[in-house]
């Protein structure tokens, strides 16, 4: 949590400035919220005191410029004794407070019956820790700031919800072994995140398998792959070696990317022998 200019503390998220329909949003917020106030007739400083916050955030917020938090709504609600109308206003807040990119793909996850990736470098998004997702995070350089790395480690949780969906969409990932190895974190956050895979790999919907890395042949050297499948037969697919690493849904290039994604896990090893790799993996840390 970052801290307003006054000193006080934040209560809020930057505004993705490339979000047409979130800046739009926050900038409808902003006027009901200016509107409550000053029909109440408090202005922006004693309404800040009132709240916990400083002026300057209830002017950002008012103003467009800051994604206020779900606590913020519930005591501006209260204040302004808007009955329920500010309060509300936080499931469009829960939208909006995640960068445009991830939430297309939240969205397009959350739609998907099968899902099947390729992973290279870091663990799978929808496979990390809270723990193991901040530490990516904050290991990117240019660096984020911190409000931004709560923002991106919030989007990323929110697409686990794809495990509480019934029925369940069918999951199959194949992770290079260097992405289990790679301590992220620290070796606490690591082996959590290990005991955490050896869970997932429970699940009757989920197919893990690692790709070993002294495999001689290996279909994957163009980099990850993921495909989405839907229940309309429709399908998507992307690949950071082929189309320019564009999302394809012509049935010519994803047959290509499913070729290559099923030689992957043809060449891996099987669900069974990854949750063995684990467990050894787990006792040598």
């Amino acid at each position: 949590m970052s801290v307003d200019s006054d000193g006080t503390e934040d209560a809020g998220w930057d505004v993705d400035p490339e979000d047409d329909q979130g800046v739009a949003v926050l900038a409808a917020l902003g006027r009901q919220l200016r509107a409550w106030r000053e029909e109440a007739g408090i202005r922006a400083a004693d309404l800040g005191t009132e709240l916990g916050y400083g002026e300057d955030l209830v002017r950002k917020v008012e103003a467009g410029k800051r994604i206020p938090r779900p606590e913020y709504l519930d005591r501006a609600d209260e204040a302004l004794r808007a009955g329920g109308k500010i309060a509300a206003m936080k499931a469009d807040m829960e939208q909006v407070r995640y960068p445009k990119k991830i939430r297309d793909l939240a969205k397009r996850e959350s739609q998907a019956v099968e899902i099947g990736a390729y992973r290279v470098h870091g663990i799978h998004g929808l496979l990390q820790t809270e723990d193991y997702a901040r530490a990516l995070f904050e290991m990117r350089q240019p660096t984020y700031t911190q409000d931004e790395v709560e923002r991106y480690v919030a989007a990323r949780l929110a697409r686990h919800s794809v495990f509480a969906r019934e029925p369940a969409p069918s999951l199959s990932i194949v992770q290079e072994e260097v992405t289990l190895r790679r301590p992220i974190g620290g070796t606490i956050v690591w082996r959590r995140q290990l005991e955490h895979l050896l869970g997932l790999c429970q699940l009757r919907h989920m197919a893990l398998q690692v790709m070993p890395t002294d495999r001689e042949v290996h279909a994957g050297m163009d980099g990850g792959i993921e495909v989405l499948k839907f229940g309309d037969g429709e399908a998507v697919g992307r690949s950071e070696g082929a189309y320019a690493g564009r999302p394809v849904s012509d049935p010519r290039q994803l047959r290509i990317l499913e070729l290559r994604y099923g030689m992957i896990r043809a060449q891996a090893l099987t669900p069974l022998e990854t949750q063995g790799f684990i467990e050894q993996l787990l006792g040598e840390t």
